[in-house]
């Protein structure tokens, strides 16, 4: 986009309410808040656990590490299951913004795109055809079937002349859903073990995830935040419809390519480094646009924030219910999630983007 279409972008969006420079200073304000909260959050993840620890021992070792068990409980164990929950949590609510921006659609999500149901698919031949029986294993299967997934969607939805508008790329998802849950099932039926080891990673879960978890989903992650942070502008210029985006400077094609693109390495990381995870995705960015207006990069900035609080939160509300064992975070966050997102749908009705 030239800088002149940027501008007119900026004033468009600058009309909506939520506005003005009073508006800027109080969703800063909000962001510092969504800070502190996730800071917060964090921090009871990593006191709270199956395992009992008092606060002033728990603030000790994370500090001063000294190899007791402890100690290790809280950086082996506690830490980087907390880290992980961040990213995800980041991955999956930007990934939902950004899927409900490209399609126009409020009740999209990152799954649309056939994205989860490929990476099951990629952890059905992992388990079934390779024996792969870690998670640190399923995740490259699950990356990769994410990725072919979507790769499938995007060349069905642009498909002969056509660009993929919003409507093909839906339609186009909803074929490659239906046969992939079809794959998978037929699979799973005929292997009751393929069957047994996949019924834990469907649930959805940061347990048993450690450093090389976190290591090999953050460069995929990363990428897709960045990409998915510059296409913002963009995406508020497609909010007026693409002919008007054409007229502001704003290649349609390319920015939905890169949008799919960057759902595709945030919702395939995510759900390859902790399995599918429900409703994070759908409901966060429409707390967000209830709470910052229309602008997205203002709704990316606050989906980034507001999921992962709602995630870690989810996976120690697990925690404390499920004492002494625990609630996978995959149920907590439906549990939380379904609610949350019929109490919006009940409060203001939902508009297309």
């Amino acid at each position: 986009m030239s800088v002149q279409s940027r501008e007119q972008v900026g004033k468009a969006v600058d009309a909506a309410p939520h506005s003005g420079r009073t508006g800027a200073t109080l969703r800063s304000l909000g962001l510092l808040l969504g800070v502190a909260a996730l800071v917060l959050v964090s921090l009871v993840s990593v006191w709270v656990g199956t395992r009992g620890i008092p606060f002033t021992a728990t603030w000790h070792v994370l500090w001063n590490p000294d190899g007791s068990e402890t100690s290790v409980i809280v950086h082996d164990y506690r830490i980087p299951r907390t880290i992980l929950g961040m990213l995800v949590g980041m991955a999956l609510g930007l990934a939902g913004a950004l899927m409900q921006a490209l399609t126009r659609n409020p009740l999209a999500d990152p799954g649309m795109l056939g994205v989860n149901l490929g990476a099951s698919a990629g952890v059905v031949v992992a388990i079934a055809f390779f024996g792969v029986g870690a998670p640190l294993g399923y995740v490259w299967f699950a990356l990769a079937g994410a990725a072919a997934a979507s790769v499938g969607v995007y060349l069905l939805g642009s498909s002969g002349r056509k660009l993929a508008s919003p409507e093909r790329l839906v339609v186009a998802g909803a074929a490659v859903t239906a046969v992939l849950y079809a794959f998978n099932w037929a699979i799973l039926l005929l292997d009751p073990r393929a069957f047994d080891q996949f019924r834990f990673w469907t649930v959805g879960s940061l347990a048993g995830r450690y450093y090389d978890v976190v290591l090999m989903a953050l460069p995929f992650i990363g990428v897709g935040l960045v990409v998915a942070l510059v296409l913002a502008p963009s995406l508020n210029a497609l909010a007026m419809g693409d002919q008007m985006g054409r007229a502001l400077g704003v290649n349609v094609g390319r920015t939905r390519a890169l949008g799919a693109v960057a759902v595709m390495l945030l919702c395939g990381a995510a759900t390859a480094a902790a399995g599918p995870i429900g409703f994070v995705g759908l409901a966060v960015p429409h707390v967000a646009r209830f709470v910052v207006g229309p602008d997205q990069r203002w709704v990316f900035a606050y989906s980034m924030l507001i999921a992962p609080v709602l995630l870690i939160g989810s996976d120690v509300l697990g925690r404390i219910l499920g004492a002494p064992g625990e609630v996978q975070v995959g149920i907590v966050t439906a549990f939380i999630g379904a609610p949350l997102f019929i109490a919006l749908c009940r409060r203001r009705k939902l508009v297309m983007l």
